[in-house]
């Protein structure tokens, strides 16, 4: 299997559990990392054994690996959103800075 087929394969797995909505985030169905906590809310899926971030999943599907040191941010602020197009890649300290500015949505 070639990186364009596996990468194909992931992103179909990861929108068998998407809505789309009216805003346009590609919003997350299935499970998260939990409702309590500061990292709550984020999806979370199986894969190959592993469970890992869907969001930061479909960033790298189409945008490639993430650098050290560098987050993935929700643009719209929906932490359920895996659209790639409302994903950027920031430093740590703009993370931050943005998530102390508005209060995360969470949207389903």
């Amino acid at each position: 299997m070639t990186h364009a087929d596996r990468r194909a394969r992931i992103v179909r797995k990861i929108l068998l559990r998407v809505v789309i909505t009216e805003s346009g985030c590609w919003v997350w169905t299935g499970p998260t990392s939990g409702t309590t906590g500061r990292g709550r809310g984020y999806p979370r899926m199986c894969l190959d054994g592993a469970t890992i971030a869907v969001h930061k999943t479909m960033f790298v599907c189409e945008y490639g690996p993430v650098p050290p040191k560098k987050q993935i941010d929700h643009k719209c602020k929906n932490r359920l959103c895996v659209r790639p197009e409302h994903l950027e890649m920031v430093t740590h300290r703009e993370n931050q800075r943005r998530r102390d500015s508005v209060q995360p949505e969470i949207t389903a």
